[in-house]
């Protein structure tokens, strides 16, 4: 059963949550999106672990139902970092098990940078050391004040701005629709995120982003999921990563940046090891 929540995690913001599984299981595994998506994204990966673990998964602030900031300069990653640990801090859990799409995952190498005893295990989807600046280019020029008639024209364009999430069936792009967009007061819909958060984009000439520093202090056991497609995780960047050790890299070759986390394999290759390495 899925369970909804908004979170008071200080100074007037509330971080909304989706928890799946039984409250008491061993493992909790925390789960944070991608730039401009939200906990949905983890629905089907929540409902495959409920027989085993809590799986709890955030909205961002700027994203799904958590708060806008009033302030665009709050959307950075000393501030993403920040709330999630103030949010596992309030749900009382030391330790958990992360996954991470693109965004999710940067967070999580920052936290792990100021706590890593916070992190058990690491789920990395689509994201790692290294950023090439042209990747970083798409995404900061991604049209960000879309307005859509009807959610219709809403779901054509989410075809076209997430084609490289791979195969997704159209049953499951009409209910990523659903969850990717708000409807205002004169009937049209626009996209469930604050347009402000592409402020950190703005603020300075965009240039590949190195990690490394960062991506070296990870010890924990490491999954490493790889659009085979991808434009932000380089298969070379990604064989860097394996070869320090610790890491296991599976590859879909079907999708880009970043595997939806929709599908039976993908899916079934976090289950597997999650249960391999426990």
């Amino acid at each position: 059963m899925m369970k909804t929540a908004r979170i008071d995690i200080g100074g007037g913001l509330f971080l909304a949550i989706r928890e799946t599984g039984p409250a008491d299981a061993a493992r909790t595994l925390f789960c944070v999106h991608g730039l401009t998506r939200n906990a949905h994204d983890f629905d089907k990966v929540a409902a495959a672990l409920a027989d085993r673990y809590r799986v709890i998964a955030v909205d961002i602030a700027g994203r799904g139902a958590s708060d806008w900031l009033s302030d665009p300069a709050g959307y950075d990653y000393p501030s993403y970092v920040w709330q999630c640990l103030t949010l596992l801090d309030k749900l009382g859990l030391p330790e958990v098990d992360w996954l991470g799409t693109s965004m999710g995952g940067l967070i999580a190498l920052g936290v792990n940078s100021v706590q890593p005893q916070r992190i058990r295990r690491l789920i990395l989807n689509d994201v790692a050391s290294f950023i090439p600046k042209e990747a970083l280019d798409r995404i900061a020029t991604a049209d960000r004040r879309p307005v859509f008639a009807s959610l219709v024209e809403a779901e054509a364009h989410l075809r076209q701005r997430y084609a490289d999430f791979g195969p997704i069936s159209d049953a499951d792009w009409t209910w990523m629709t659903k969850h990717s967009t708000r409807q205002e007061a004169d009937g049209s819909y626009r996209l469930n995120f604050d347009p402000n958060l592409y402020a950190g984009f703005d603020k300075a000439p965009i240039g590949d982003v190195n990690l490394w520093p960062l991506w070296n202090q990870v010890q924990q056991p490491v999954l490493l999921l790889r659009g085979g497609q991808s434009g932000l995780l380089l298969r070379a960047t990604a064989l860097g990563m394996v070869a320090r050790g610790g890491v296991d890299l599976v590859e879909f070759p079907d999708c880009g940046h970043a595997p939806s986390l929709f599908q039976p394999n993908q899916i079934a290759a976090i289950r597997d090891w999650l249960l391999k390495t426990e």
